[in-house]
């Protein structure tokens, strides 16, 4: 096995990220070395780059959907052994705080976010503890299980933390990579009507090909109307004049926001996902206390969800071939295309997967 390794790093804040040669990661006793055969690009990422949310320590390997093959375990590991099809939950935690004990482990006081806070998977190799990885069954793809460790699990998180009921209707704001698994596991959980809010058409036909009914902000917009309450009249129309349960927001910003919110029935709640970074204003009475609406945040996922995402992908609950639309190399200009585009929250492709 080489001594070194390719990884493609964040080295400044607000610059490219650049390909290096990097000493492979050692393996404590509790860890395992991993094999990246595949590593998603996630949303995330392209606000690392930009510095919304912070990264440290520079340099860092970005890169938190992460699957593989074990190719080394630790001398106190049992239950792994090399060539072991996994994916990796997306923190190396301690096990052993409150949080971890509570099943909130995505609070652990010494917990590390890989591809933030310590090294992720745009490289060769990654290191975590053995905690950390679940087995991948044969019939899913590395690539699609990438896509599982984020964008799925946090949506699978965001309807748990919505209390998404069976008969229950659902409004998803963002039908990017996240929306397009939202729709599908609210489905999976009994949603009995779901809508798809985007700008982009193309993102909105697929959606209503997984089952949701498509409503274009872009669409609904008027000159002489705020377009805010276009989306939420438009959802209200379709869903025979009444607002829904759940509103699922994978954005976070005013104009996501302010119409989920304004988009809820009696009862309702909101869940804000998206990494947004702008203040939005909300009317207590009119939208909260007056129809005992609830606004509830939604931090990434938790390991215990796993399992039960895992075998919803291998018996086709959720399919992810159509969210996996681009696959490129392990090279540092074809990722940082891929986060330009993001950045700009750009039309097109839904997921973009580093091939390792």
């Amino acid at each position: 096995m080489p001594s070194t390794m390719k990884a493609v790093r964040l080295t400044a804040v607000g610059q490219p990220l650049e390909m290096q040669e990097i000493p492979r990661p050692a393996v404590g006793p509790l860890d395992v070395l991993v094999q990246v055969r595949a590593a998603g690009i996630c949303h995330s990422d392209a606000h690392y780059r930009a510095g919304v949310s912070p990264v440290y320590p520079l340099p860092m390997t970005l890169g938190h959907e992460v699957s593989g093959v074990v190719a080394q375990v630790g001398e106190l590991v049992t239950g792994w052994q090399p060539g072991d099809r996994v994916c990796l939950h997306y923190l190396a935690t301690c096990g052993r705080c409150a949080y971890c004990h509570r099943g909130m482990e995505q609070f652990c006081t010494a917990g590390q976010m890989i591809g933030k806070q310590r090294d992720g998977g745009y490289a060769q190799f990654i290191v975590v503890p053995a905690r950390s990885l679940f087995p991948l069954p044969d019939e899913i793809p590395f690539e699609q299980s990438a896509v599982m460790m984020c964008s799925s699990a946090t949506a699978l998180h965001a309807l748990h933390k919505a209390r998404l009921a069976a008969g229950e209707s659902v409004a998803i704001f963002g039908v990017g990579g996240l929306g397009m698994s939202a729709i599908q596991l609210a489905r999976a959980l009994g949603a009995l009507r779901i809508f798809a809010v985007d700008l982009d058409a193309g993102r909105l036909a697929l959606a209503e090909q997984l089952g949701a009914t498509p409503v274009n902000a872009r669409r609904t917009d008027s000159p002489d109307q705020d377009c805010q309450s276009c989306v939420a009249d438009e959802i209200r129309r379709l869903n025979r004049g009444r607002g829904v349960d759940v509103a699922l927001d994978f954005v976070s910003l005013p104009a996501t926001l302010r119409p989920a919110i304004a988009s809820l029935a009696p009862f309702g709640r909101v869940v804000a996902v998206g990494l947004g970074d702008q203040p939005v204003p909300i009317y207590p009475y009119q939208e909260l206390i007056n129809r005992e609406a609830e606004i509830i945040g939604c931090s990434d996922h938790l390991a215990s969800e796993i399992p039960l995402l895992t075998e919803l992908v291998r018996r086709g609950s959720l399919d992810l071939t159509p969210v996996v639309t681009e696959l490129i190399p392990l090279e540092a200009a074809a990722i940082n295309a891929t986060l330009d585009r993001l950045e700009r929250y750009g039309a097109g492709g839904v997921r973009t997967v580093i091939r390792v």
